[in-house]
């Protein structure tokens, strides 16, 4: 009938198709054929990477993370599995589609007070090291045991054993910082030009060493000694970076066998770029991890003493004046609690020049 309104049915909608037939999933490729290697140098986005199991000197291949990775940060002495051409061939690139858990993650920020925007910038020195070497000189320049005593707290607040290292043993003896260090039992080795370092290399035998120290004590040509084509092999890696060596970057290298020996002679990390270790990521109770010597001292102390000077009823007093630990000591623990708590100036944070009396 003329001007009757059509009735619509349900073959006059149209349902409008999606963009995908196939449901979304979250699964990931397993990468069964992933092949396991090591960083030893980061550069730009670009990882230099080895195979731990390669004989004789290994290729470097070069990496790149993977999108499904997200966030998580790759950094020297990650332990990753690549896909991808790993090859080593020069223009090749894998990627990186794992991360294995650490052992240990050894950090350090520009300042010691968690307030400051240093403070809280974070950074991860390196990870899965096993030892910390700490170089320094005996003499030119003097040894430096506030530098000492805060590679001490990173170290064992990472959970790695500290190794220290004496250099320039022709020009003085090193009683004096044994004897600031005699509560600790801890371990040191002493080095001269043109010395038998096989002390040295067993003590690094099997391990990832990560080796620090001021500008000047010796570490570069100890570097040099300890291997030999450091500097062929630190051109290779840096080559990850189009030919760019940085000194503030952290390189690790592999020890050549000692003799015929078979054993794994481990590997060095070389941090030029470290002169000095912000503590603001060690809260104020751990920064006693790093003076074991003081720790017994603070057993009969008030639950909430914070061991400062202005602690007066602080037990850490009567222990140094019953001559239970070095006086020194307590003095650096206290200049890190007031470095933490940002109560020092600037010229009372300046690094020691050497042994005090």
């Amino acid at each position: 009938m003329p001007g009757r309104k059509r009735e619509y049915d349900e073959d006059d909608v149209r349902v409008r198709p999606g963009r995908s037939s196939r449901p979304r999933t979250r699964t990931r490729p397993r990468h069964d054929d992933a092949v396991d290697a090591l960083v030893i140098t980061v550069d730009r986005g670009r990882y230099g990477c080895v195979r731990e199991d390669a004989a004789g000197e290994p290729e470097v291949i070069t990496a790149m993370r993977a999108r499904e990775l997200g966030r998580k940060s790759v950094v020297v002495g990650d332990r990753v599995a690549l896909v991808g051409d790993v090859s080593g061939d020069t223009g090749s690139l894998a990627r990186i589609v794992r991360i294995a858990e650490r052992t240990s993650v050894l950090r350090r920020t520009a300042d010691d007070d968690d307030t400051t925007p240093e403070g809280r910038l974070e950074r991860v020195v390196v990870a899965n090291a096993d030892q910390l070497v700490i170089v320094s000189a005996l003499s030119d320049p003097p040894p430096r045991t506030g530098f000492i005593d805060r590679c001490l707290v990173a170290a064992y607040d990472a959970d790695i054993e500290p190794l220290l290292c004496l250099t320039k043993a022709d020009l003085a003896g090193p009683e004096r910082v044994l004897d600031y260090y005699a509560e600790l039992d801890l371990p040191y080795v002493l080095v001269r030009p043109g010395s038998d370092l096989a002390e040295l290399r067993e003590r690094l035998a099997g391990r990832i060493s990560v080796l620090v120290g001021h500008s000047g004590v010796g570490k570069s040509t100890l570097v040099n000694r300890l291997v030999p084509d450091a500097l062929r092999a630190v051109g290779a890696v840096s080559a990850v970076g189009k030919g760019r060596h940085t000194s503030t970057s952290a390189v690790a290298l592999r020890l050549p066998p000692a003799g015929g020996s078979r054993r794994n002679p481990g590997w060095i990390v070389d941090t030029p770029g470290i002169r000095s270790f912000g503590l603001a990521h060690v809260s104020a109770e751990s920064l006693l991890h790093g003076f074991p010597d003081l720790v017994e001292g603070t057993l009969e102390d008030q639950p909430n003493c914070g061991h400062t000077a202005a602690d007066v009823d602080c037990t850490l007093e009567a222990w140094v004046a019953a001559g239970q630990a070095d006086r020194r000591r307590l003095e650096s623990y206290r200049r890190l609690l007031a470095s933490r708590a940002g109560d020092l100036e600037p010229r009372d944070q300046q690094p020691d020049t050497g042994l005090t009396a």
